[in-house]
C-alpha cells in the first residue's frame, strides 16, 4: 500500500480532533479519528454544565463550518456563550455525523511507532509508514498512517493536590472526597454532597474561579457551606484576570465574580499554602502545608491545579519536549507561566509543532503540556496550519491567520510570590507582541 493512501489518524473527537479532520479533507487527505469514548466530545461532555468564556463565534472552526452547511446545519448565535454540553451536542455531535465513518468510536489508541523499528532506529523514519496499535471491545488492532495528528487533550491526567507534582501523602486513600473538576452544583446529588459543607479548594486558573462563585452562590441557600481557598502562591494578586481589560469578555466577567464571591465572606483565602499530606480525622479531612501549617479539618477537596499531558502512548516515537512543561520545545517560550503569564500566545502552527519524528503532531490542548490558558481558536489555528503542511502546501502552513485576545493581564499564571518579580514583568516585559521563535537557534542551543 502506497503511502500516499493511508490515512492521516487523528486521535480524539474532541473540538480540535473533530476540526483537524475537517481541515484534512478539505485539504483532499483522508482522515480517520479515532476516539476512546462512545461519543463525539467525550471530555467535554464531562464538564457539561460549564459555560465557555469564548462566544459561539470563537469555538466554531471555519473550515468545519463549511463541511456542515450542506446539511442545513444553522450556527448558533455567534454572540452567545455555550456550555460544554450545548457545544457537544450543537457543534461536535453533527460533525462527527458529517465526518461518518472516518471517526471511529471505542478506539482507544496504546501506542504508535515507526513499522518495524523502534525509536532508536534511524533507518526507514523517513519512508516507512506510521503504526497505531488500537484497543476496541473486538480486541487489539493494528492502523497503517501517513502521519498522526494527536488531539487527545489533558483531561484524563488532572494535577494532583500535592504541591510537589506528586499525590499528597494520603491523596490516594481520601480519593471519595477529592474531586478533580468543577462540581455540578445544578445536580440535587452533587449539591447535597457539598451543601452546609466545609469545602478546600486548591487552585488559582479559570476552573477554580468558576468553582469559587458557584460554591458562593451555594452558600447563599445553604447556610453552613464554607470554602477553603489554598494559593500555591504567597498572595492573590492579579489571580482574578484582567477584568475589563480583557479582550474575551466573559473571561474577564467571571474573574470579577469570583472576586466579588470572596467579599461576600463565604470564602476564605489561604495563600502561600503548598499541601503537602491529607490525613483523615474521623470522617473529614485535614490538609497540610510544606511549612506545616495545618488547615482547620473539612469535608470535601475540589482539586482545580490544571492538567498535564500522558505521553506513555507515545514512548516509541521522537519528540522534542521541553523539560519544564512538556510542550513543543519551539512553543514553550511563547507559553511559559514563569516568563510569559499573560495567556497572550502568537498563533502558532506546523512550524512550532513539527516533532523529530517525521509525520507526528502534537496539538490542540496536550501540544500546552502543562501550561494553561488554552483556547479553542488557538487549535484551530494550529490544525489549519498543520493540515497545509501535510498537503505540502508550505506557504499557508506559514501563514498566520488569526489574532488572539489579549487577557489584560500579566503574572496571571500565578506563579509569582515575589511582588517585584510581577511588577517588572508587567511594566517590561512579556506581554508584548511575542515574535516566532527561530526553530533553527532553537536546535542549536
Amino acid at each position: 500500500m502506497s503511502e500516499n493512501t493511508l490515512p492521516v489518524v487523528v486521535v480524539g473527537a474532541g473540538p480540535v480532533g473533530l476540526a483537524a479532520a475537517a481541515h484534512l479533507l478539505d485539504r483532499g487527505l483522508e482522515p480517520l479519528v479515532l476516539e476512546a469514548g462512545e461519543q463525539a466530545g467525550a471530555h467535554v461532555r464531562q464538564w457539561h454544565h460549564v459555560r465557555l468564556f469564548s462566544r459561539w463565534a470563537e469555538v466554531v472552526d471555519p473550515v468545519a463550518e463549511k463541511l456542515l452547511a450542506p446539511t442545513g446545519w444553522t450556527h448558533p448565535d455567534p454572540e452567545t456563550y455555550a456550555t460544554g454540553q450545548q457545544w457537544a451536542q450543537r457543534y461536535l455531535q453533527p460533525l462527527a455525523e458529517v465526518l461518518g465513518s472516518r471517526v471511529r468510536f471505542g478506539a482507544r489508541v496504546s501506542g504508535v511507532a515507526r513499522r518495524g523499528r523502534d525509536r532508536v532506529v534511524d533507518a526507514g523514519r523517513e519512508t516507512e509508514p506510521l503504526t497505531v496499535h488500537v484497543q476496541t471491545a473486538a480486541g487489539e488492532e493494528r492502523i497503517l498512517a501517513r502521519a498522526v495528528v494527536d488531539a487527545s487533550g489533558t483531561w484524563d491526567s488532572p494535577n494532583p493536590l500535592g504541591a510537589d507534582g506528586l499525590p499528597a501523602a494520603g491523596e490516594r486513600a481520601a480519593a471519595d472526597r477529592i474531586a478533580y473538576q468543577v462540581p455540578d452544583l445544578a445536580d440535587p446529588s452533587v449539591r447535597a454532597r457539598y451543601a452546609g459543607k466545609r469545602v478546600a479548594v486548591a487552585g488559582s486558573g479559570h476552573s477554580a474561579l468558576t468553582a469559587l462563585v458557584a460554591f458562593a452562590e451555594l452558600a447563599e441557600t445553604a447556610p453552613g457551606t464554607h470554602v477553603d481557598w489554598l494559593l500555591r502562591r504567597g498572595q492573590v494578586g492579579d489571580t482574578f484576570g484582567g477584568g475589563e481589560a480583557d479582550q474575551l469578555p466573559a473571561r474577564g466577567a467571571l474573574g470579577r465574580r469570583a472576586a466579588a464571591a470572596v467579599e461576600a465572606g463565604h470564602i476564605s483565602t489561604v495563600t502561600g499554602f503548598r499541601t503537602s499530606a491529607v490525613a483523615q480525622t474521623g470522617d473529614r479531612l485535614v490538609l497540610e502545608s510544606l511549612d506545616g501549617r495545618r488547615l482547620a479539618p473539612v469535608d470535601e477537596v475540589v482539586v482545580l491545579t490544571g492538567f498535564r499531558p500522558d505521553l506513555s502512548w507515545l514512548a516509541e516515537v521522537r519528540l522534542d519536549l521541553d523539560p519544564t512543561l512538556q510542550a513543543a520545545r519551539a512553543l514553550a517560550p511563547l507559553i511559559d507561566p514563569n516568563v510569559h503569564s499573560c495567556g497572550t500566545v502568537y498563533p502558532h502552527g506546523a512550524r512550532e509543532l513539527t516533532q523529530p519524528e517525521p509525520g507526528v503532531f502534537v496539538v490542540g490542548m496536550k501540544s500546552y503540556g502543562r501550561a494553561p490558558t488554552f483556547l479553542a481558536m488557538t487549535g484551530y489555528e494550529q490544525v489549519r496550519s498543520v493540515a497545509a503542511a501535510l498537503a505540502g502546501d508550505h506557504e499557508a502552513a506559514e501563514r498566520v491567520e488569526l489574532v488572539l485576545p489579549d487577557t489584560g493581564v500579566c503574572g496571571g499564571a500565578g506563579l509569582f510570590d515575589d511582588p517585584a518579580a510581577a511588577t517588572a514583568e508587567a511594566e517590561g516585559g512579556c506581554c508584548g507582541p511575542a515574535e516566532p521563535i527561530d526553530q533553527t537557534a532553537q536546535a542549536a542551543s
